[in-house]
């Protein structure tokens, strides 16, 4: 059954013959309140089935936090949460008939044998449309086109909409808009503490509009787990786990009693508590259900999450990426993501890893080669014999790193692999039967063992296994890749080089400096590279037991050998999950990692977030009174400046092994292949490969230490809390009773004042230059997630509102409060502003008067004047990690726009999803040359009329000095435009959702 249909581009040029989803969206433009016209469902009625919880095969175990929901997997999720639903839900659910009755599709449903007689359930069969289109897709576009078949409708999802996407391969090219909606939404406890804030906020504002507040609860999935609050206070202690979460709970029991409140008052939604493991490793192991099986309906899973290294997922076979916060509040709450139709690069691996070669080394290589073909916004599909060949936690650490190579996602199809590692993970053999045997029946799985049929894809990238090098990347971004061999020879670079991304400008004399100072009673010393943060941690590598159970062997052999890492350098553990606990002390590896200092320090995301810890007072006076280049080392998938820690200026990714072997040797300053690591116990030197274990030994250590009754066991008791987190008390009610006096959780102004009618498109008139940036400025500069320095006003606002300094906790543990993120927007200790002419530090000039200010002091100095901001910056502007802050807090400092040379695609959505107008320079041009200062007023000339602008129009910006230059407007959809129509993504939503009865 072939789509039939020419391909309309209308969706662009608003044509006439725009859908009526599109016709739908823009009747609310004109602030008409009227729901659509019967028959047509509502949007809150429109949902998918995807919307539903779960596949079967799974047990089910009482929770005491899952508000009357048994979850011991989400698989069993489905009847439960129906049987406990708001009348909301339940509305939700009988509309699934309605849909699916109107399907104009239907005629490829079709039924799934089970080997034994009956049938597994029913799917819209791919190889039905009998379409040979659909046999060149790549597999990572045909979970799109499965998704937007089973939800046409006519409605949200039309048949034109099926055809762009079964047209892929002219149709991607032109960059045109389809509606996705993902199965579940997943969430961390940095994100979704505002996620949660922005909710209750919405409840607060619907019924202020007079509407139902009922009406805002999610509508799919949600899971969230508490992972990013943990932070490396104790370390090289036997009770450093315990001794940690103590504090976790100390600092943020009021944050974890919000979460557990909006667990209660929210349907449909699921909070893991702190200690259980990250985000996208119990994501990995547990959540994924690979396909779903809901009341017979059969269908690949997808998820959306607020962290950007959601992207792990994809190494399972299961379509994943992050979005920020604020647009998957509004996919939890009934609305279709409206995405551009990406292009996808097929990257071919083949070949073998060679002898000594880690995941991490290969990551960080395909890392590099991605960044520099540019995947922008695309997909990134892995192909070849050379797939096959590595494993499926390996298949996760590249997938993860997606954001740094800036696709949107790195996918690998499901494969043999794939159902292996779902049966040593727990899931059930009836569930790995029925994932083989639709996907295989949908066209959707690969077998190596048979020919492969040649598929097309946007542009092609091969990569030869053999040739990957051991390697780390550094000192300050993540595709700065620098082979092992190189490194001495890079480092001596970096503190010749001017100070930029491979540069300190350390002066010759200085360089071989060395700082003498006393470390508890006996003789220490740094020198520039020397390492004094050494870090297991992170989604990237604590998934990974060869990796994991590698740094154990190298751990091993130095124990053996008589090298020990020096007391100063703080070292730490901080395992995905607590499967990795399990078999590094079944392997017997765990003691030779803590007679090194590589202690358990908890289950969560650390060092990689910038929960680092403080370093010893010796340690941080020898650095900042002698001005040391001081390193980090950590097995993370996040380098950039000011993030790991204040104090190491020099941040190196590396493989947990390697992570370990750096802090024996103690410095970056050193060649592995020339120079010994230390002295052993008999006297003698000892090298790199004296303590390097080879492939076959860890491949043996993996075979016998990691079993699956581990996952099981790990899986059963995650439900069960933890005593802290089971004795928090929390109100029953369903709006949230804001505490004024709270520096953890404030009621965020967003929706104050609000009304039924839009704001309107607006431009910008006579706008000064709040900040002035070069390339390469990330979300960590725009809205940091570490420590609140004591002179910043984010310090002083806690001072005066009674909180020690000792309290202060993170940025990032304080995002449900806009006063004190606000504060904190553009406070990196390492921002570089052309307005200072390259002063670093998180100031600015206020333009009118001169003075130089810190951004939020000048920012509130131009609200207060009632003068908008607009921002300048360079390429890749918001690139790192999916944080919704970054947009929200210069939202909330009066910024009207951003003008970059390119933006990071989750970054631009978030500044859209806040009304917020992103425009890139012309090809070519940016603030330089065009010789923009930043002391100029801008205007621009955007209309006020939203049918007057269209996605990706370009606009005249003006400025008081003459100049004049043309951008580009970076709405790159029609939804997009009734965003900023309406303000923003979520009083859009608001508007749409109070309409409907």
């Amino acid at each position: 059954m072939p789509v039939t249909g020419p391909h309309s581009s209308a969706l662009l040029r608003r044509a006439s013959s725009r859908s009526s989803a599109t016709r739908k969206l823009y009747s609310s433009l004109s602030g008409n309140k009227s729901p659509p016209p019967s028959p047509s469902p509502s949007p809150l009625a429109s949902r998918s089935r995807s919307h539903a919880t779960a596949s079967a095969g799974f047990r089910s175990l009482r929770s005491p936090w899952s508000h009357g929901v048994d979850w011991k997997s989400p698989a069993s999720l489905s009847s439960q949460i129906r049987t406990t639903a708001s009348p909301v839900l339940d509305r939700f659910h009988r509309s699934l008939a309605t849909i699916a009755s109107k399907n104009v599709f239907n005629g490829i449903l079709t039924g799934l044998p089970k080997p034994g007689g009956g049938e597994f359930g029913k799917f819209y069969s791919l190889p039905a449309l009998n379409d040979p289109r659909v046999d060149k897709l790549p597999y990572s576009i045909r979970i799109l086109l499965e998704s937007a078949i089973r939800n046409c409708d006519n409605f949200q999802v039309t048949k034109e909409d099926v055809e762009k996407i079964i047209d892929w391969e002219k149709t991607a090219p032109k960059q045109v808009e389809i509606p996705f909606k993902p199965a579940r939404v997943l969430l961390q406890d940095f994100t979704g503490v505002p996620a949660v804030v922005d909710l209750a906020c919405m409840r607060d504002a619907m019924k202020n509009l007079g509407g139902d507040s009922d009406k805002i609860n999610p509508l799919v999935p949600v899971d969230l787990v508490v992972d990013h609050s943990v932070q490396v206070d104790v370390a090289r202690s036997e009770n450093a786990v315990k001794a940690n979460m103590e504090l976790e709970f100390q600092r943020n029991k009021e944050r974890f009693a919000f979460l557990k409140w909006g667990s209660k008052a929210f349907q449909n939604m699921l909070v893991v508590p702190p200690g259980s493991g990250i985000v996208h490793q119990v994501n990995l192991e547990y959540l994924g259900r690979v396909v779903f099986n809901t009341d017979g309906m059969l269908y690949p899973d997808s998820v959306v999450g607020t962290d950007s290294h959601t992207t792990m997922i994809d190494g399972l076979g299961v379509a994943g990426w992050g979005v920020g916060g604020i647009e998957a509040e509004a996919t939890m709450l009934g609305q279709p993501m409206s995405m551009v139709l990406p292009g996808v690069v097929g990257f071919k691996l083949s070949g073998k890893l060679r002898n000594g070669v880690t995941a991490t080394d290969l990551v960080l290589t395909v890392t590099q080669m991605l960044r520099k073909h540019g995947v922008v916004g695309k997909f990134v599909e892995f192909h070849g014999d050379g797939v096959g060949k590595i494993s499926l936690a390996d298949r996760a650490t590249i997938a993860n790193m997606s954001p740094e190579y800036g696709a949107t996602m790195g996918f690998f199809p499901v494969d043999h692999v794939t159902l292996q590692y779902l049966k040593l993970t727990g899931r059930s053999d009836d569930t790995v039967a029925m994932i083989e045997a639709y996907l295989r029946a949908n066209n959707m799985f690969v077998d190596y063992n048979e020919p492969q049929q040649e598929r097309v894809y946007s542009s092609y990238l091969e990569l030869d296994l053999s040739d990957v090098e051991p390697c780390i990347s550094g000192p300050k971004r993540p595709h700065d890749r620098v082979t092992l061999k190189d490194m001495k020879a890079d480092w001596h670079c970096c503190l010749d080089n001017k100070v930029g991304f491979k540069g300190f400008a350390v002066p010759k004399e200085a360089q071989d400096k060395v700082a003498k100072f006393s470390f508890h009673g006996q003789p220490a010393e740094l020198m520039h590279g020397s390492v004094v943060i050494a870090a297991i941690t992170s989604c990237t590598n604590t998934s990974n037991p060869s990796v994991m159970l590698g740094a154990g062997l190298v751990a091993k052999k130095a124990c053996e050998l008589g090298l020990k890492v020096k007391p100063w350098i703080k070292t730490s553990l901080a395992p995905g999950s607590g499967v990795v606990t399990k078999y590094l002390l079944q392997s017997g590896l765990q003691k030779y990692l803590n007679e090194q200092g590589f202690n358990i320090v908890g289950y969560g995301c650390t060092t990689c977030i910038g929960n680092s810890g403080e370093l010893d007072e010796a340690v941080g006076a020898a650095i900042t009174e002698n001005d040391i280049i001081a390193s980090a080392v950590l097995s993370g998938n996040r380098n950039f400046e000011g993030r790991v820690h204040a104090l190491t200026r020099a941040n190196y990714l590396a493989s947990p092994p390697l992570v370990v072997a750096y802090a024996l040797a103690g410095t970056v300053d050193i060649d592995f292949e020339k120079e010994p690591i230390g002295v052993g116990k008999d006297g003698k030197d000892v090298y790199f490969r004296d303590i390097w274990p080879s492939t076959e030994e860890i491949a043996d250590v993996v075979q016998s230490s990691v079993l699956p009754a581990m996952f099981k066991s790990t899986y059963e008791s995650i439900t069960q809390g933890n005593p802290m987190w089971n004795d928090l008390s929390v109100p029953e009610s369903k709006l949230y009773s804001w505490d004024t006096s709270s520096t953890y959780i404030h009621e965020p102004p967003y929706f104050k004042n609000m009304t039924m009618d839009p704001p309107g498109a607006h431009g910008v008139k006579d706008a000064y230059c709040l900040l002035n940036f070069g390339d390469s400025i990330t979300t960590d500069h725009i809205s940091p997630a570490g420590s609140i320095h004591k002179d910043s006003p984010a310090a002083k606002f806690l001072l005066e509102h009674g909180v020690d300094r000792k309290d202060f906790n993170s940025y990032g543990s304080r995002r449900g409060n806009d006063e004190i993120m606000a504060r904190g927007t553009f406070a990196n200790i390492r921002l570089v502003n052309k307005l200072l002419n390259g002063e670093v530090g998180p100031s600015t000039v206020h333009v009118p008067t001169g003075e130089k200010l810190s951004v939020f002091d000048a920012a509130s100095k131009y609200k207060a004047a009632g003068q908008d901001t607009i921002v300048l910056a360079g390429a890749e502007y918001g690139s790192g990690s999916s944080r919704d802050w970054a947009a929200k807090g210069p939202m909330l400092l009066g910024v009207k726009a951003v003008i970059a040379k390119s933006f990071e695609r989750i970054h631009r959505s978030n500044l859209v999803g806040m009304g917020i107008i992103p425009l890139c320079f012309k090809a070519g041009e940016d603030a330089d040359t065009l010789q923009l200062t930043g002391h100029e007023r801008y205007t621009i000339d955007l209309p006020s009329n939203i049918s007057e602008i269209r996605p990706g129009q370009d606009v005249n910006v003006s400025t008081n000095t003459g100049k004049s230059f043309t951008c580009t407007v970076r709405f790159d959809t029609e939804v997009e435009l009734a965003y900023f129509n309406h303000g923003g993504i979520l009083p859009y939503v608001i508007r749409q959702l109070s309409t409907q009865k």
